[in-house]
């Protein structure tokens, strides 16, 4: 069956065109638009005009493509900037209009179902508990770093625990950093870092953490620390995929990128334009989990609630 999934988050909108056969899904066409829907939703409790026309623009443009693919379903998931959005109707009329279906503004507990589903099926193929030697041990922690919110999960084949907490590179930029100064200063470093311990508080005593044996790291934020310790010279979803960043190598990024100016920012290989400004705020974030919870290393996915998504939608009776 070629399904359609379509994943609307804080930062980002993005397609996954698939075919799933049996416990197999196959990728026919993946995008990603920077659109910044939560734009101000943290100051204003609202979506702003100008981020829904950006994002229904991109939603048109992925209608088309699933169109021209003949996908025989399509689900539209909506996370953090909509649920905390006072205008969420006008952005579930034009989903509707664009889809013909209505966006699903899940809870964050769905959402790290999505999201944990989406990046183990493949490593739990790696775990040397299946056979596969030198492969990431479970029970995994997952860590999704989104733009309004990050979700932690920890789970085998399923999630077992999760807690979703409101801290994300685009909340925690205009909450703290928008007006640091380039780079931002000491002060407002250390105003981003008390947010994330106090979410990781709360984390800590409300999810079993410390029982995982594996973190695995997703969304744009965390592959992006990944091109760079790499060292690659273009973004290479391949070469990050599965790919293993050692705590040494998440602090280094992170010192490096927090030290950048906008422009130096930039003029890094990997850096999507529409990352330049969020992305200390996201490498933050993962950076003090690694420290806090004393993980070795981030396994690194491409998969995420993108290929949960896609998972999740079953046939049409007839």
């Amino acid at each position: 069956m070629r399904v359609a999934a379509v994943d609307c988050g804080t930062n980002s909108v993005r397609l996954l065109i698939a075919d799933v056969v049996g416990q197999e899904l196959t990728d026919v066409e993946r995008r990603m638009e920077i659109v910044r829907l939560g734009q101000g939703v943290d100051r204003t409790g609202r979506l702003a005009p100008d981020a829904l026309e950006r994002t229904f623009a991109a939603m048109r443009a992925y209608r088309k493509l699933i169109d021209e693919h003949g996908a025989v379903a399509t689900r539209v998931v909506a996370t953090s900037a909509t649920r905390d959005a006072e205008n969420r109707q006008e952005f579930a009329d034009g989903v509707r209009e664009i889809f013909g279906v209505a966006p699903e503004v899940v809870s964050g507990a769905e959402e790290a179902e999505l999201s944990f589903v989406g990046a183990t099926r493949g490593l739990l193929r790696l775990s040397p508990e299946t056979g596969a030697p030198g492969g990431p041990l479970p029970p995994y922690l997952v860590v999704d770093i989104g733009g309004g919110s990050t979700e932690f999960v920890v789970g085998t084949e399923h999630a077992e625990s999760a807690l979703s907490v409101d801290i994300g590179c685009v909340r925690l930029t205009e909450r703290h950093l928008r007006d640091a100064g380039d780079p931002p200063s000491a002060a407002a470093l250390e105003s981003v870092v008390a947010d994330v311990e106090a979410a990781l508080d709360r984390v800590e005593a409300a999810v079993p953490v410390r029982e995982a044996r594996t973190l695995v790291g997703l969304a744009g934020s965390v592959t992006t620390v990944a091109g760079i310790a790499l060292g690659l010279s273009a973004y290479d979803a391949e070469k990050i995929h599965h790919s293993r960043i050692s705590a040494e190598q998440v602090h280094d990024v992170t010192r490096r990128l927090l030290a950048m100016t906008h422009g130096e920012r930039a003029a890094v290989p990997v850096m999507h334009p529409g990352r330049v400004d969020v992305i200390g705020a996201g490498a933050l974030i993962l950076d003090r989990i690694v420290r806090r919870f004393a993980f070795p290393q981030v396994v690194v996915s491409e998969h995420d609630i993108l290929d949960g998504i896609a998972w999740s939608i079953r046939p049409i009776d007839g």
